[in-house]
C-alpha cells in the first residue's frame, strides 16, 4: 500500500538548519532554482543540495521523492510565476498574447530550470491552472471544443519550445554565446551575392533579427491562424 502523503506543515523541520533555515518545499525549491544558475544541471544532487540547506540530504525525501520530482516542482513553479497576478480582459487574443509572452519570460528568468523542465509534464496545481485557464479563454472566445484543444496544443507547445530554445542559448557559457551571436556578422553578412544571392540580398536583415527570439512573431504568426479559423467558422468573438 502507498504511503500516504504527508501535509506540508507535519513535513516542516521544527528546527532550523545550519544555515538558520526551517525547511519547507518552498525553500528547497528557491535553494535549487539558485543552484541551478549557479553550477547548472550537473550541481544539482541531493548531496550538494543538503549542504546547500545546511540539512542531512536524506531530509529531501521528506518532501519530494528525488531530484526528478523535484525537477517537477520547479517546473510547476516557473508556470505560476509566469501566471501570477494575470487577470482576463475579454480579449481572447490579447490574454493569450500576455499568457504567452509570461510562460516564455519565467522560464528565461531561469533558463538553467528552463531547460530540465520545459519539456516535462508535472500534472500539479500552478500548471493544471494554467492549462484550465488557456481553455478557458478559447472556449469562451466560441472556439470549438476541438478546435480549442488544437489550438491550445499548438500553443502551449510553441512557448515551451521556444522557452527551452532561447533558454539553451542564455544556459551557454558567455564565450560560446557570444561567438554564436557574432556569426551573423562574421559569416553570413560576408557571403558573395554570386554564390548566396538570398542570404547576400537579405545580410542586414538577418544581422539585425536572428540574435533576438523569434517567438513574438511566432506567437503573433499562431494567434493570426487561430482569428482567421474563429472568423471562417463564424464564432462570436471573430
Amino acid at each position: 500500500m502507498a504511503k500516504p502523503v504527508v501535509p506540508e506543515e507535519a513535513r516542516r523541520r521544527r528546527r532550523p538548519t545550519k544555515n538558520g533555515a526551517v525547511l519547507s518545499e518552498q525553500v528547497i525549491i528557491e535553494t535549487a532554482l539558485r543552484m541551478l544558475r549557479e553550477h547548472g544541471s550537473a550541481g544539482l544532487t541531493v548531496r550538494r543540495l543538503g549542504t546547500a540547506l545546511g540539512a542531512d540530504p536524506s531530509t529531501l525525501y521528506r518532501y519530494f521523492h528525488g531530484i526528478d520530482d523535484l525537477t517537477l516542482a520547479i517546473g510547476d513553479v516557473l508556470v505560476g510565476r509566469a501566471v501570477e497576478g494575470w487577470k482576463a480582459t475579454g480579449d481572447w487574443r490579447s490574454d493569450l498574447r500576455e499568457l504567452g509572452l509570461r510562460i516564455h519570460a519565467a522560464y528565461l528568468g531561469h533558463p538553467q530550470a528552463a531547460v530540465l523542465t520545459a519539456s516535462r509534464v508535472s500534472g500539479r496545481a500552478h500548471e493544471v491552472a494554467a492549462d484550465e485557464t488557456i481553455l478557458g479563454v478559447l472556449r469562451t472566445a466560441g472556439f470549438p471544443d476541438a478546435g480549442a484543444v488544437r489550438i491550445y496544443h499548438a500553443f502551449i507547445d510553441q512557448a515551451l519550445a521556444f522557452s527551452a530554445l532561447d533558454a539553451a542559448s542564455l544556459a551557454l557559457p558567455a564565450a560560446a554565446r557570444e561567438s554564436d551571436e557574432e556569426v551573423w556578422q562574421a559569416t553570413y553578412a560576408r557571403l558573395p551575392a554570386a554564390t548566396h544571392p538570398h542570404i547576400a540580398a537579405t545580410a542586414h536583415l538577418l544581422v539585425a533579427r536572428m540574435n533576438d527570439s523569434a517567438y513574438p512573431a511566432a506567437l503573433e504568426m499562431l494567434l493570426d491562424s487561430a482569428a482567421a479559423q474563429l472568423g471562417r467558422a463564424g464564432f462570436p468573438g471573430s
